[in-house]
């Protein structure tokens, strides 16, 4: 098991608009890509559980032209609001840097 720190070479998170987040993970190598996409772990279900959405609320994208995968759901609290820590959505992507990729 790898952690998705030490396989994925960018995984960022940023505001798409107030009132959505999107998490980016991107691979140096078409092969690494592909490896993970084989595993199946980076899915819609994942960010449901990781982010506490409904699944049906996730937006999830294997992009492979790019090497990446991209998750778009809504934000707990939107951006600006009483009790938002993180009014740019730029520091999301942390619980996604300790999923295990059995690779």
């Amino acid at each position: 098991m790898t952690r998705i720190r030490d396989l994925a070479s960018i995984c960022k998170s940023k505001n798409a608009g107030p009132f959505d987040l999107t998490i980016d993970v991107i691979f140096d190598s078409d092969d690494m890509f592909d490896r993970v996409e084989k595993t199946g772990v980076l899915n819609a279900a994942l960010f449901s559980r990781l982010y506490l959405v409904a699944e049906e609320e996730v937006l999830f994208t294997p992009y492979r032209a790019a090497r990446a995968f991209k998750a778009t759901l809504p934000r707990l609290l939107p951006a600006g609001a009483f009790g938002d820590s993180d009014v740019y959505g730029a520091q999301q992507h942390g619980p996604l840097l300790e999923v295990d990729i059995p690779i």
